[in-house]
């Protein structure tokens, strides 16, 4: 392109970019496709404007930038859209409200969406609304044993509980909230005390979950009071832990009841399972891009579970790619990373 062919040159960056969403091509920064998005609205092709808007708001959501997202989204008003942008912005929109727990948001989202996609008259479109409408009735977490969806999780963190969320690996007290997803010890302490609460949790047996070890010695048991000391500063304010002739105990606030949010699906490779969910094949990088996490720990976690069968790969070297059949019957929404908001 010449000089003067800055918006064609613009629209090209935009379908490349549309190209590598569809592939999940995610490692490139988004910066050329900001640059063309202004490029595009100071030359008055405010379609593909938008166009370029909605693509870089779906990159964040799928990799998890959810403030990202949420910037982008906020100035697009779907009501004066036609119809297909207006149905992928309300998407996008509900997605983003879905994985923040803004039930009420999220269900008048899709509605937007189910409007402009009967508008449209295309059939995959209507079809993807109809199966983000599905994750409202499917169950999304457990306590107790008992199936949660969506707005009963939602009604749950909202209550003032002292909410152990096995999914983000957190504690959600209240308005605040704790993240220990990088201090794997100190939450699985929590959730062994929590899952315990009102009773107590035996030494050797919270040695042998958190360390993985079976039998105790001296130095586990110092180990394990060190790690409890910090679990107790961490909770400071929230919560105490009270130590029992037999262990120790979980102790809330006075008339706080205490709960533990189970994931659908247990384990470290549930977060991989969820992004694969949608059906697309996603590179070891992307994968690692998504969770913020090493591609090593990525291929170590896909090839255990390539073992198991739960996932497949797809050509060689730099150009494979990871499947993952379907997940029935369940959603896994709250495993995608940053699923919740950290506030």
């Amino acid at each position: 392109f010449g000089p003067r062919e800055a918006t064609a040159r613009a629209r090209c960056v935009v379908a490349e970019a549309e190209v590598a969403l569809a592939l999940r091509d995610v490692g490139d920064p988004p910066r050329t496709l900001a640059a063309a998005m202004a490029t595009l609205a100071a030359h008055g092709d405010l379609a593909n404007a938008l166009q370029a808007r909605l693509i870089a708001a779906r990159r964040g959501l799928l990799l998890g930038r959810l403030d990202e997202a949420a910037a982008l989204l906020e100035p697009v008003d779907t009501h004066r859209l036609p119809a297909l942008p207006a149905a992928v912005a309300a998407l996008a929109a509900a997605e983003l409200a879905l994985r923040t727990l803004r039930i009420a948001d999220a269900q008048a989202a899709l509605t937007r969406a189910e409007q402009a996609a009967r508008h449209t008259g295309i059939p995959a479109l209507q079809a993807e609304v109809a199966q983000a409408q599905g994750l409202l009735h499917q169950p999304a977490a457990c306590m107790g044993g008992h199936a949660l969806r969506l707005h009963d999780v939602a009604a749950l963190l909202d209550s003032g509980a002292l909410v152990v969320d096995a999914c983000r690996h957190g504690l959600r007290a209240g308005g605040t909230w704790l993240p220990l997803a990088r201090r794997p010890i100190l939450f699985t302490l929590l959730r062994a005390l929590a899952e315990a609460w009102p009773g107590d949790v035996g030494r050797d047996e919270l040695i042998a979950r958190t360390f993985r070890l079976r039998e105790a010695d001296d130095t586990h048991r110092a180990r394990l009071r060190v790690e409890i000391g910090r679990l107790r500063a961490l909770l400071a304010g929230q919560a105490d832990i009270d130590a029992t002739p037999r262990g120790f105990a979980l102790k809330p606030p006075p008339g706080r009841d205490v709960a533990v949010l189970a994931p659908p699906v247990e384990g470290g490779a549930g977060e991989l399972l969820a992004l694969l969910a949608d059906g697309a094949a996603w590179s070891t990088s992307a994968l690692a891009l998504a969770r913020g996490t090493s591609q090593r720990t990525v291929q170590r976690e896909l090839a255990e579970l390539e073992a198991a069968g739960r996932v497949r790969a797809i050509g060689q070297t730099r150009s494979r790619r990871w499947l993952a059949p379907p997940l029935i019957g369940f959603t896994t929404i709250l495993l995608l990373p940053a699923a919740l908001p950290a506030g």
